[in-house]
């Protein structure tokens, strides 16, 4: 696969032209001095730094994968290399609080940073990414002292950081987590217990790992009430924060995976290794669920990546690769054959992609967007709503997006053909990277109960609430070719909302029977939001990346209201049907 340069205009399209970055931080009252173009530079320059020194390690880092002896973790070669360069030039530490080394830059960036290391090697995005969501936890959470300790370190990645949630015996449900936490008397704790599916969680890249873990007091409630969040460090930390004596923590395997080869996943044995309590005891699932949603946020970033670098590589192949004539007549007779992007149904796949990447990176920065406004407003109200959509968004986000990668990875592959499925080409690559997506941070199952059953029917009582009002307000003053398309969809999403909550009343099963199908309608239609959005913004741009980029948004706007929007009608019949025929076969006639 050829490590082709990431789509920076694509980006600068969506950040500047589509969503505003200039206004949203002037409203804000932050990073003003961030104007459109010193966005773009700044990304600019870390698509380069990552085309040079990620982007080739891709392919060889896969096939190597990592290794263990006894208990050390080698990472693939040229990792340990590369991660001191990433962390000296800066990148490590992009939105980090100065006061620890950080660069105060805005989480938007780091975002779009994340978006970027994805794309030029999933396996290697880990690394840092698990660092961040650490940083960021330890940031609003953890005692001045703890704080003190860990963030500098951590700003700068010369320590690195893990979230240590699953065990052999819990996965989603978490109210059985069995590591436990004894008080020692001298204000910290000892943790021992087994966790499973670590990212990170042992590794060359840095002098020490700060390991959050989730466990239980001796006199902690059962179930999910019961459970706290401590601070483990690999090597313990002396009072000049200098690296000390080993901690009782240890790999005891790596998992061997269908991809994400060069992120090392660790079952972690944890043996009387001393910790620190962060926040109030037994509040510790409540902290981890509050951070959950950059996490998810972050999880449905990779998928659209791991989409964009498919379409790119298929776009390159299909316009080079000779097969048969097109329908119409030879396009290029002086060549044997013509390039296959001349074929309908290979126009359709590469449709698809770029319809899912572009359209997908506009809702994600959308929500990245909220997640400043609830870091950054003073006014309360518009932090409320901000809140309220990001709650519904998020499921829709890490589900819809992870999922249709998975689709768009498998239209790469399709795309090669037979060199499609080899190894050298790299297509099947994004496809077994992009599978775990779909899995981490929660399943599409569990994305989908938690907007139908939690956040739609617990919390908003049945209504969509603000994003229904957004998409309204958008046709409301707007003129594009596709309101009456999207009022339509609009109006089917609310009226099977109603369905699902009348049935949910009758039959608990409705719920999780209708769950998927919900989670899959409500991301078509809110990416017909944003492409109407983004066919509004190329339509009436100032012309400054070309009038071809702009023709090729607002056709490709044209072939998704046409050929993608169409899929709400099946997952609306689908709910329409119930759950009989799901629940009546029993367990023995499967």
């Amino acid at each position: 696969m050829a490590n082709l340069p990431a789509p920076i205009k694509d980006i600068q399209f969506i950040a500047d032209e589509v969503l505003d970055l200039t206004g949203h931080y002037q409203k804000l009252g932050v990073h003003e001095e961030l104007d459109a173009e010193t966005f773009v530079t700044v990304l600019d320059e870390a698509s380069k730094f990552l085309h040079e020194y990620v982007g080739p390690l891709n392919n060889p880092a896969d096939a190597q994968g990592c290794r263990i002896e006894g208990n050390i973790v080698t990472t693939p070669d040229g990792f340990k290399e590369l991660y001191k360069n990433y962390c000296e030039s800066g990148w490590s530490s992009l939105d980090g609080d100065p006061e620890y080394g950080g660069q105060g830059l805005s989480y938007w960036l780091q975002l779009i940073l994340g978006e970027l290391n994805t794309y030029y090697c999933p396996g290697w995005s880990n690394y840092p990414g698990l660092t961040h969501g650490a940083r960021e936890l330890l940031d609003h959470f953890a005692s001045e002292e703890l704080q003190a300790k860990v963030l500098p370190k951590l700003t700068t990645g010369e320590w690195s950081g893990t979230m240590c949630l699953t065990e052999p015996q819990c996965g989603t449900d978490l109210g059985m987590v069995a590591t436990a936490a004894k008080p020692a008397g001298d204000g910290s704790y000892r943790v021992s217990g087994t966790k499973i599916f670590i990212t990170s969680g042992e590794h060359d890249l840095t002098e020490n790992i700060i390991h959050l873990v989730l466990a239980r007091l001796p006199d902690a409630p059962e179930g999910t009430k019961g459970i706290s969040l401590f601070l483990v460090p690999k090597f313990l930390i002396n009072d000049d924060l200098s690296v000390g004596e080993r901690n009782g923590v240890a790999a005891a395997s790596i998992e061997h995976k269908m991809g994400l080869n060069s992120s090392a996943t660790c079952v972690m044995n944890f043996d009387d290794a001393k910790g620190y309590l962060i926040g109030e005891p037994n509040q510790g699932l409540r902290i981890m669920f509050t951070m959950m949603n950059g996490a998810r946020l972050n999880t449905g970033i990779q998928g659209l990546a791991a989409t964009q670098a498919s379409f790119q590589n298929a776009l390159a192949y299909a316009k080079e690769r000779l097969q048969m004539r097109a329908p119409e007549g030879p396009k290029y007779p002086n060549k044997p054959a013509d390039p296959i992007i001349v074929h309908p149904d290979v126009r359709r796949m590469l449709l698809t992609q770029k319809a899912f990447a572009e359209g997908n990176r506009a809702m994600a920065y959308f929500a990245g967007q909220q997640l400043e406004v609830i870091k950054h407003s003073k006014d309360a109200e518009e932090v409320k709503r901000a809140e309220q959509i990001l709650a519904f968004l998020i499921p829709i986000i890490k589900g819809f997006i992870t999922e249709t990668a998975l689709e768009a990875t498998t239209h790469g592959i399709q795309i090669y053909g037979g060199h499609g499925y080899i190894k050298e080409h790299g297509q099947e690559q994004w496809y077994r990277d992009a599978r775990i997506f779909t899995l981490y941070e929660g399943t599409t199952g569990i994305q989908a109960l938690d907007l139908t059953g939690r956040k739609l029917l617990q919390i908003q009582k049945g209504q969509i609430g603000h994003m229904a009002d957004i998409i309204q307000d958008f046709i409301n003053q707007h003129d594009t070719p596709y309101n009456k398309q999207l009022q339509k969809a609009l109006d089917d999403w609310q009226d099977i909302t109603a369905f699902i909550t009348r049935s949910a009343t009758k039959d608990p099963n409705e719920v999780g029977s209708a769950s998927v199908d919900y989670l899959m309608l409500s991301g078509y239609v809110v990416l017909a939001y944003f492409w109407a959005r983004l066919h509004n913004s190329a339509e009436h741009s100032k012309g400054q990346l070309g009038a071809e980029f702009y023709a090729g948004k607002q056709k490709t706007a044209a072939f998704y209201f046409a050929k993608i929007l169409p899929r709400i009608e099946s997952h609306q019949a689908s709910i329409r049907s119930g759950a009989d025929s799901l629940m009546d076969i029993q367990a023995s006639e499967f």
